[in-house]
């Protein structure tokens, strides 16, 4: 018998359900709605990106074991799609054992939703190259884990996003800082960091990786620029030697074939010369890999949409350079507005994206723009204008 997928609200409907709601899961919401799913948006406040397009939307605390229990009984999904990493996975791991279908897998997303799960996986199992790094859960360990790395050295809460209580410490003065700030600014209830040594490496990559019904796909190398731990530009292809590439396909497959199941990976690497170093990975879409929208055949969440229902993929392929950059807003307030969209959109070869978020925090990502160019420096250059028409009325 071929796939069937049913219709959305009747009885033989496929329902998916996303824990996380953001700009990205909006986009997946959009591409699982073309193939004809019911989809369910949950998240920890109302009127998130992918609430406003979903079929149905709830508001809960997803640290809550009992409470993504409740509502995940009460919806009846055939799958669940975690989209962040502050969720309570033991609830997931256990209800996957009853016969609910996680992507790509429960175990998945335990080992990923912290750094320190997938940390030890990938170094320790696989024996993948890492930086050096040591865990802490008190002050104590945490000033004998910076002693054995030295300084310089990264601090980071093993579970946050967007660069949330991240930290480089250049100097012995500012360790009690970045151990404040990383305590601060880690999601969900757990008090413990990772910190690590520096890579020497020229660039930072996201290799997008699918996992998929036929097999495991790779899509061109995207270069991206970080500041504070959270993404401001992407751009595809990004050029790498024949050598670096496929050592960065060898981690990322061998690292997405251990985590298991179908779907999408953002699998982030550190590139000097012909030297690849595992950095991160998240087993979903990821922010840079926005750019996809503009540059492939399929962006990167038709590539999951497709992948998580278990449906084969094509060949995967850029059709055109391209470049992504962020609108941040530079204040907090309930009320936004925007302005400069028109000539933003009048950039040759750009698209905007406004995410449509309920309200604006500091450096809090807001609206991207996308441009394709004949070259990726010209992309670059577009996108960074386009963006920067964009000016956000923040009231409140």
């Amino acid at each position: 018998m071929s796939f069937e997928i049913g219709t959305p609200l009747k009885q033989n409907s496929l329902r998916v359900m996303l824990l996380g709601s953001g700009e990205l899961g909006k986009e997946v919401i959009i591409e699982l709605q073309r193939l004809g799913v019911e989809t369910i948006a949950v998240d920890s406040y109302g009127g998130a990106p992918a609430h406003q397009v979903a079929h149905r939307h709830h508001v809960i605390d997803m640290l809550d074991g009992e409470a993504l229990r409740y509502i995940i009984e009460k919806e009846k999904p055939q799958i669940v799609v975690p989209e962040i990493e502050a969720i309570s996975t033991p609830t997931l791991v256990e209800l996957e054992k009853k016969g609910l279908r996680v992507i790509p897998t429960a175990n998945a997303a335990f080992l990923t939703m912290n750094r320190e799960g997938i940390r030890r996986l990938v170094a320790e199992e696989l024996k993948l190259p890492t930086s050096r790094y040591e865990f802490a859960s008190s002050w104590e360990e945490y000033q004998a884990s910076v002693k054995k790395i030295g300084v310089p050295c990264f601090v980071k809460p093993i579970m946050s996003s967007s660069g949330k209580g991240q930290s480089f410490v250049k100097s012995r003065e500012q360790i009690a800082e970045a151990w404040d700030y990383a305590i601060k600014g880690g999601r969900g209830r757990q008090a413990r960091v990772i910190v690590e040594s520096p890579v020497d490496f020229d660039d930072e990559i996201t290799l997008l990786t699918v996992s998929a019904v036929n097999g495991i796909f790779f899509c061109d190398p995207i270069g991206h620029i970080q500041i504070d731990g959270d993404y401001r530009e992407s751009w595809q292809p990004h050029p790498m030697s024949a050598k670096a590439l496929a050592a960065s396909q060898q981690i990322a497959s061998t690292v997405v074939k251990a985590l298991g199941g179908f779907g999408i990976f953002g699998v982030e690497l550190f590139i000097k010369g012909d030297d690849v170093w595992f950095s991160e990975v998240s087993p979903r879409p990821h922010d840079t890999g926005m750019v996809t929208m503009a540059t492939q055949n399929l962006s990167e969440f038709a590539i999951h949409a497709r992948a998580l229902l278990g449906l084969p993929l094509p060949g995967i392929f850029t059709i055109r350079p391209g470049a992504s950059a962020v609108v941040l807003a530079d204040k907090d307030g309930p009320h936004v507005s925007y302005s400069g969209i028109d000539e933003a959109c009048a950039v040759p070869e750009t698209q905007v994206r406004v995410f449509g978020k309920p309200n604006a925090r500091k450096n809090r990502r807001m609206a991207v723009a996308l441009s394709t160019a004949e070259n990726t420096d010209t992309a670059r250059l577009r996108a960074k204008e386009a963006a920067s028409k964009i000016k956000l009325i923040i009231q409140g």
